[in-house]
């Protein structure tokens, strides 16, 4: 959530920035500050009426002292006026302020300077890239088919018990799926990242505090009789960890990793471009959060993005890695880069990875705070990022690396999967 002070005092500037997001803010900033202006004549009123009705007690009181009780009467009937009065400006602020937050929720984040216009995906800024495309064999195919043809992935018994998108994992596929987890948890440890195992699940403050509510509660799956939503991706519990926290500067970076199973409905993704792992409702991640001071947090957010690609590296993929444009930023972030791994069967990139930097947007919402040295609170910057969600990872691997032989490991991985290559 934006700082309301930000929107007052650079009214044009709020515009003109989110107009970079395809986002037209002129009328919900316009609202925004008209409610913030009754809201602060409000709260004014409010208080000189509680002053006053406080003066008046105090009067009523030395008036029956001196046997002025006729006049002490008079001032008793103002001072029940006044109170009244109050409970309606205290009515009335209420609901101000209850607006006014309605209003600013609606806000998305401010895009960072550096981030370039567009309106899809198409416009996003490949600013990197590296690593050769593998040549593969004339017998090679799509991982869904290798899935099939090795006996490591099986779809069709997904659909069978839960539904399409949740699919088993099997023997060396299911083997494959836990070496890539703690590959991933290992190398976050070693940069000093503290690990968490977080709930799979999260109440409706936690959503909020992310910034996955109220905008994105139609792609997550909701526990109606708990009111419990399942989490889209660690970030959300692991960052909520700090909600109504006050750190010390000292504390700056707060560095955390946890491995997740993440739950997204992914409503109306259908056609090729979703078979197989390339969309899953279940699927795991690595995720890395950071908690770190304003000064610093582009520093943190690229040295997030250097360990995703020194991960990519290890894995021996090609990738790549994309600045996104306005129209393709998230609500929430201020700059994120997207790495994607090409994928030599299907002969497109697949993207495994977003690294963002969400500013004070939603330490704001969840009153994130830390005390610098001379004692006064601000507002902390979140950084996340995904090191590295597993599904287009895996399906980069088995399709790169295919042979006649079978599906060769990554050197780098081969102390955690406890074999060179999958077989039939």
């Amino acid at each position: 959530m934006l700082q309301l002070s930000i929107i007052r005092e650079n009214k044009q500037q709020v515009i003109d920035r989110l107009a970079v997001k395809n986002f037209n803010a002129t009328l919900l900033v316009n609202e925004i500050i008209t409610l913030d202006e009754q809201r602060r004549s409000t709260q004014k009123q409010l208080d000189d009426t509680l002053m006053r009705s406080k003066l008046i007690a105090k009067e009523i009181g030395n008036l029956f002292k001196s046997g002025q009780r006729e006049e002490a009467e008079k001032k008793r009937a103002e001072s029940l006026q006044l109170k009244n009065t109050a409970k309606e400006l205290e009515r009335n602020l209420n609901e101000l302020i209850v607006s006014l937050n309605e209003k600013l929720v609606e806000l998305p984040n401010l895009p960072h300077e550096s981030v370039p216009p567009g309106n899809t995906d198409k416009d996003n800024e490949v600013i990197f890239e590296e690593g050769e495309i593998p040549e593969l064999p004339e017998t090679a195919v799509p991982h869904w088919e290798l899935a099939s043809q090795y006996g490591i992935i099986d779809f069709d018994l997904g659909s069978k018990v839960t539904g399409a998108g949740f699919p088993f994992y099997r023997g060396q596929g299911a083997r494959l799926q836990r070496a890539l987890i703690n590959f991933f948890l290992d190398e976050a440890i070693k940069k000093g990242y503290l690990e968490y195992q977080p709930p799979l699940l999260i109440n409706e403050d936690s959503g909020f505090g992310t910034g996955q509510l109220p905008d994105k509660e139609g792609q997550m799956y909701f526990v109606e009789e708990d009111k419990l939503y399942l989490i889209p991706t660690a970030e959300v519990p692991v960052t909520n960890i700090y909600r109504n926290v006050i750190l010390q500067e000292e504390d700056l970076p707060v560095k955390n990793v946890a491995y997740s199973s993440c739950f997204r409905r992914e409503a109306g993704s259908y056609g090729k471009d979703v078979r197989g792992l390339n969309r899953l409702h279940q699927f795991d991640k690595v995720e890395i959060v950071q908690i770190a001071h304003p000064d610093k947090s582009y520093n943190v957010l690229e040295e997030m993005k250097n360990q995703v690609a020194e991960l990519l590296q290890k894995l021996e993929l090609p990738y790549r890695i994309l600045k996104l444009c306005g129209g393709d930023i998230s609500f929430t972030s201020a700059l994120t880069y997207d790495f994607e791994v090409y994928s030599a069967a299907q002969k497109r990139w697949l993207e495994v990875s977003s690294v963002s930097n969400f500013e004070s947007f939603q330490a704001n919402r969840m009153k994130l705070r830390f005390k610098n040295k001379e004692g006064k609170t601000r507002l902390a910057h979140t950084l996340n990022g995904s090191a590295l969600a597993l599904p287009r990872v895996v399906a980069a691997l088995l399709e790169n690396n295919q042979k006649e032989d079978g599906i060769y490991i990554p050197e780098a991985l081969r102390p955690y999967t406890g074999f060179n290559k999958i077989v039939k």
